[in-house]
């Protein structure tokens, strides 16, 4: 684990330059551009801040302040609904190939990562969702669809997740069709990715990395639950200070104050969840699977409920295109079925 100290200042930096170059008018820009996301707030952020290479070991050209580090920006970014490379590319593609155990992969591809120069897009799931890989292999040939790809339509280069380990493929091959799927959610933008007995080169890795991986995914989009759902609290209890009804502001009636104290101790529960899942992840035991597993199913119901009331104390403007609750509302719906959920009920071995 990182520094304490050097994690909350990395977070308040990533904070202060989302708040000046990230705000609600970039994200509407982002979401309409062409790319999907605001490619100049993630250059700004990779060449003053270096996001993408915190989780890059240093021989490979990154910083090396561990996944940790890489999972502040990634909670940052859930405040504001940005969707850069990060989550796909800098955590979930840089984890894959570090997985595969495949030194000279590692040491062609990740600097690049590092300096924000490739980005990369690991393909996983079938139509159904992330327990079965969408691609086999065939004499070294990959054929199948992946769906779901967070940065998909972006990449440079594609990490493929087969029953076979890991593959890696230019994005850019003959053989791979590219196609952006209609989503719920507008902020984050996701591929469908056809290989037609495409070549590809094994990177190695095996069912404990791809299950490894998994349990990478569900603790970013945990702590990235967390972020946002703190955000939509913020977002109310600014709405209930300046919303008049029968002559006082809703935040003085006591009824709301509870509500909002709820969600607040809910939230603080579910960042809690998430941190122990974080120190987790280097443990195999069977208490450490739980940990990961209950973060997952506590942040996705915790961002659920704390959006429901988001949009429930914000009235009918909520609704409306023009204010930002529909917008969480529908990443948390999302959210809650990316890279799968965990088995329940969860129950701690005696």
């Amino acid at each position: 684990m990182s520094d304490p100290e050097e994690l909350r200042e990395l977070a308040a930096t990533v904070r202060a330059v989302l708040t000046k170059h990230g705000d609600r008018d970039a994200l509407r820009r982002a979401m309409d551009s062409e790319p999907g996301y605001d490619d100049q707030l993630w250059k700004l952020l990779c060449e003053q801040v270096g996001v993408g290479a915190l989780a890059i070991p240093e021989e490979y050209g990154g910083i090396g302040a561990g996944l940790d580090a890489a999972l502040v920006v990634v909670e940052e970014l859930g405040r504001t609904l940005h969707a850069p490379p990060m989550l796909g590319s800098a955590v979930l593609g840089v984890q894959a190939v570090l997985l595969s155990g495949d030194e000279q992969a590692c040491t062609r591809l990740l600097p690049e990562v590092a300096e924000g120069a490739r980005i990369l897009a690991v393909c996983w799931a079938d139509a159904r969702g992330w327990d079965t890989p969408g691609v086999r292999v065939n004499e070294g040939r990959l054929t199948g669809t992946a769906h779901y790809v967070l940065d998909g339509s972006i990449a440079d280069t594609l990490i493929v997740v087969t029953a076979d380990g890991f593959f890696e493929i230019d994005a850019t091959a003959a053989e791979v069709t590219r196609t952006v799927a209609p989503t719920m959610d507008p902020t984050r933008r996701l591929t469908e990715i056809t290989f037609d007995a495409a070549p590809a080169r094994a990177l190695g890795g095996d069912a404990a990395a791809v299950a490894k991986l998994r349990e990478i995914a569900w603790v970013a989009v945990a702590v990235e639950q967390v972020g946002a759902a703190d955000h939509c609290l913020n977002m109310t209890v600014e709405y209930a200070k300046s919303r008049v009804q029968f002559g006082r502001p809703i935040g003085s009636f006591q009824a709301l104050k509870h509500r909002m104290a709820d969600l607040y101790v809910l939230i603080e529960s579910a960042r809690s969840a998430a941190y122990t899942a974080i120190a987790a992840l280097p443990d195999e035991s069977p208490a450490a699977a739980l940990d990961l597993a209950t973060a997952r199913i506590h942040c996705t119901r915790t961002f659920g409920t704390v959006v429901g009331e988001t949009v429930q104390l914000h009235g009918g403007i909520a609704i409306t295109w023009e204010h930002d609750a529909h917008l969480y509302f529908k990443r948390a719906h999302a959210d809650a079925q990316l890279f799968g959920v965990p088995p329940r009920p969860l129950a701690r071995p005696a």
